[in-house]
């Protein structure tokens, strides 16, 4: 007889490495996201830097028995998409990788009931119940004490812990955004940290004034943001544009997307776009709807089907939004930028023809790559900024995907669509239509204009995926934008969906004295996408392969013909 070993901390520094934070920072909003999902409203936090523990506990919902014996189980999650934001009790598994033990104490009804875990080895994590339970909880609720290895942990420090609350699920400490979470909380939530209730702050992470209302930053210029169906007259987003005087810190620069309250995503390379001024502009863009787009380990958004096209739906509607408030700032592309522009968009679009034919010679390209009923390939690429997530993609093919799922194995990363917004007069919040969830190919007897049946129609033409109907392949694509990073001697980086050309390189200062822009373009895309489709030894090759079908497209294509003849 045989016996299959699981090695568990390998599989639990897997799941760790599937986060971008530190794992402190993932073990503390993990635990807190659990909380809010089982309904609580009140949230405390204890850190004893003398014993080297940290207990957080809630009054939600609380488990029963086979619920908290369930849930020793690495792979087990009682989750349902679109529900919660918190993923397999990660925060605690989490736990076990920087604790000596971690103590679980749950109350539900007549149950009352608590267990020990530790990691013993690397193939073993026994637990075991704890009678009588240590008296962590009151009332009906959940409570997790953790037995820090390390004594100097940031976990212990009460600081950290507040401002990781606050960066994290910064939508639960500003009120404005109240009426949108209300639906889905209530009674509000309440965070306290060492018996101290931790105060609502405005957006601009001034705290309230005493009347209730924000006090107001006299060097920042702060933009409210509305995201609304057509017809509807309740916002479907919600957020704020910030413009300070002086740099932000680097946590703080570029936009968030949170859902339910939970920083997702936070930046600039992710929305596609880049201000004048990037340092002195944040923001925070609360999407309830996005908590069903969720990945299986909660730290991204799914890019495929209809789940993915209503992402880069919003995501859509969010860059053009942000765009609208930028140029209302001032803070807009200059002339030679939008040239730049004009030169990238015809690359854009034989982007779609060059990946395809290069999908048949190198195979890690094929994920790029939609086959279609009788064999026929077709790459999901799209126009401009409504690109596939090519990163997720390509980095799928090679590690076997990223993430854990319910059942323990790596979870593969799903790849992304777009639409379009409107915006209001200045003064008020700027509020945008939900655009369509995806440019679809219109079918034989279709005008490209006429709704598809893949979509439900609202207002003025602008959907959302629908469960009915015929589904139809949507059109992805990569993006090229600008950037200046004098520093970096790359000619370009791939970040999510977006090839970003450095035009501070003297190599493209010289392409664009020499009027050859279209030709480093071409390269710097090739030698970006280069290290994700082969080995380093077989670069060269990729990028004169990658060079040769873009010069091909070039002659097939009507403008390149005319432009040639």
């Amino acid at each position: 007889m045989g016996e299959t070993r699981v090695d568990l901390h390998h599989l639990l520094e897997d799941l760790r490495d599937a986060y971008p934070g530190s794992i402190e920072e993932t073990i503390l909003t993990e635990i807190v996201a659990n909380s809010l999902d089982s309904g609580a409203t009140r949230i405390t936090l204890a850190a004893d830097p003398a014993q080297a523990t940290l207990t957080v506990a809630d009054d939600g919902s609380g488990m029963q028995r086979r619920e908290l014996a369930r849930y020793h189980d690495v792979a087990a999650s009682a989750k349902t998409r679109g529900q919660g934001i918190g993923f397999a009790g990660v925060g605690i598994k989490l736990g076990l990788l920087v604790c000596e033990e971690v103590l679980t104490e749950t109350r539900r009804a007549s149950s009352h009931v608590a267990t020990r875990w530790r990691l013993a080895s690397r193939h073993k994590a026994p637990w075991k119940w704890v009678t009588p339970p240590p008296g962590l909880l009151s009332q009906r609720g959940t409570a997790v004490q953790l037995k820090l290895g390390n004594a100097l942990s940031p976990l212990l420090d009460a600081g950290y812990l507040e401002a990781t609350l606050r960066r994290h699920y910064e939508p639960l400490f500003d009120p404005e955004f109240d009426p949108i979470l209300s639906t889905h909380y209530r009674h509000g939530i309440r965070f306290e940290v060492n018996g101290r209730a931790l105060e609502r702050a405005a957006a601009d992470g001034t705290a309230l004034a005493a009347g209730g209302g924000p006090a107001i930053s006299r060097r920042a210029i702060r933009a409210p943001l509305a995201i609304r169906m057509k017809g509807r007259h309740k916002p479907s987003a919600v957020g704020y544009m910030v413009r300070d005087g002086v740099p932000l810190p680097e946590e703080r620069r570029g936009i968030a997307i949170s859902t339910f309250g939970k920083a997702i995503k936070r930046g600039w390379d992710w929305l596609g776009l880049t201000p004048a001024a990037p340092d002195l502009i944040a923001g925070t863009i609360e999407v309830p709807a996005l908590a069903e787009c969720l990945t299986l380990n909660k730290g991204d958004f799914i890019r495929t089907g209809a789940r993915g096209a209503t992402y880069l739906a919003y995501r859509k509607a969010i860059q053009e939004a942000v765009s609208r408030q930028l140029a209302e700032w001032g803070d807009v592309r200059d002339q030679a930028e939008q040239a730049r522009r004009r030169v990238a968009r015809p690359m854009e679009r034989d982007l779609e023809s060059v990946l395809v034919d290069l999908a048949e010679e190198f195979p890690l390209l094929a994920s790029l790559v939609e086959r279609r009923a009788g064999g026929q390939r077709k790459l999901p690429i799209g126009r401009g900024e409504a690109a596939a997530d090519a990163r997720a993609l390509v980095a799928a093919s090679l590690a076997g995907g990223r993430g854990v799922g319910a059942n323990g194995d790596p979870a593969p990363l799903e790849p992304p669509a777009g639409g379009s917004a409107t915006a209001e007069q200045p003064g008020a919040p700027v509020a945008v239509e939900e655009p369509p969830a995806a440019v679809m190919e219109p079918q034989p007897g279709q005008s490209p204009e006429s709704p598809g049946a893949a979509g439900e129609t609202h207002g003025g033409g602008f959907s959302l995926p629908g469960a009915r109907g015929p589904r139809r392949p949507a059109r992805y694509g990569l993006a090229i934008q600008f950037e200046s990073r004098a520093e970096d001697s790359e000619l370009a980086r791939l970040v999510e969906s977006t090839v970003w050309v450095n035009d501070a390189h003297p190599a493209y200062r010289r392409a664009a004295a020499s009027r050859s822009e279209g030709y480093h373009i071409a390269l710097a895309v090739a030698m970006a996408l280069a290290p994700l489709a082969v080995e380093s030894a077989q670069e060269h090759h990729f990028v004169t392969a990658f060079l040769a079908q873009w010069g091909r497209a070039l002659e097939r294509s009507p403008r390149g013909r005319k432009r040639m003849g």
